[in-house]
């Protein structure tokens, strides 16, 4: 299906779904972004490559873009729009806010990602821990029907959770709905950050099993002599974990040659970052 077609296809079930007038979705020069209030979004990629062989793309992270609308958008009816995709102001009202804008940001990556999608690999879509909360069962059912009109499937998308200390109390309720995507044949992903000894992590993994852990290389402060000794064993653990439960570990913001020994030293199957992406442009560039 023309990516205009697929764009008319959201905004009318936007407007059948909302009610209202609204098309808050726009296809100009080939990107599609959407509206959300005051806000204007649109999508990046973060390539994700082998450790070993860094040329080829295993998959790529999506990345809100956010602009401001200043530009009187659909005409004028941008109240609207926050009325449509604001919080109430209560718990339930900021989590339906919360759905709202995830499901527009994830129809906006899968759509601009359809021109990436014959690489291959895997889309990893970040989804906000009050989505997984908020919605109480069928979780991805939504999504599925994005990601079919697209012409693909969901075992090319892996969802991905952030750890967050908040939500630790929550991590039973956050098991279930991520394990209902998994159900519906997603991949998962859990993005660890630089949380790599947060309250119940390992808990966590296990109980969840994710298809990749996303870990973010160690800032330049811990990689000082004084504490690598303690870095080290953490990430080691982590990835020692991984690969018990047969998943795969991906190390994040890899920027400068001297974090490389790092995704070496420990193992780690994949990697991201701007160095890797110089790299690839360096290397293109000599062709």
């Amino acid at each position: 299906m023309p990516l205009q077609q697929l764009v008319n296809h959201f905004n009318d079930q936007f407007q059948q779904e909302h009610h209202s007038d609204i098309r808050p979705f726009l296809l100009e020069n080939g990107l599609v972004s959407g509206f959300f209030g005051p806000i204007r979004v649109s999508s990046s990629y973060l390539p994700v490559r082998q450790s070993i062989d860094n040329n080829p793309i295993a998959g790529h992270i999506a990345q809100i873009v956010v602009t401001a609308n200043n530009d009187g958008l659909q005409h004028g009816l941008s109240s609207q729009i926050d009325a449509i995709v604001g919080g109430s102001g209560d718990e339930a009202g900021d989590f339906q806010s919360v759905i709202n804008f995830d499901r527009l940001c994830r129809t906006i990556h899968m759509l601009n990602y359809l021109p990436y999608s014959h690489l291959g690999g895997v889309l990893f879509l970040d989804v906000d821990p009050r989505h997984v909360l908020g919605v109480k069962q069928h979780h991805g059912v939504y999504f599925e029907d994005v990601i079919v009109k697209c012409g693909l499937t969901t075992k090319n998308v892996a969802i991905s959770l952030a750890v967050n200390q908040f939500y630790a109390l929550h991590h039973e309720q956050l098991l279930e709905g991520l394990n209902n995507y998994r159900q519906r044949g997603y991949q998962i992903a859990l993005n660890v950050g630089y949380l790599y000894s947060a309250n119940g992590l390992v808990d966590f993994i296990e109980k969840l099993a994710p298809n990749y852990l996303r870990v973010n290389v160690p800032v330049a402060e811990s990689t000082s002599l004084d504490s690598d000794i303690i870095w080290p064993s953490a990430l080691k653990s982590l990835k020692e974990l991984i690969n018990l439960l047969h998943g795969q570990t991906i190390l994040q913001k890899l920027n400068k040659q001297e974090q490389v020994f790092i995704a070496s030293s420990v193992g780690f199957d994949l990697v991201q970052g701007d160095y890797y992406d110089k790299l690839a442009v360096d290397h293109l560039r000599c062709l």
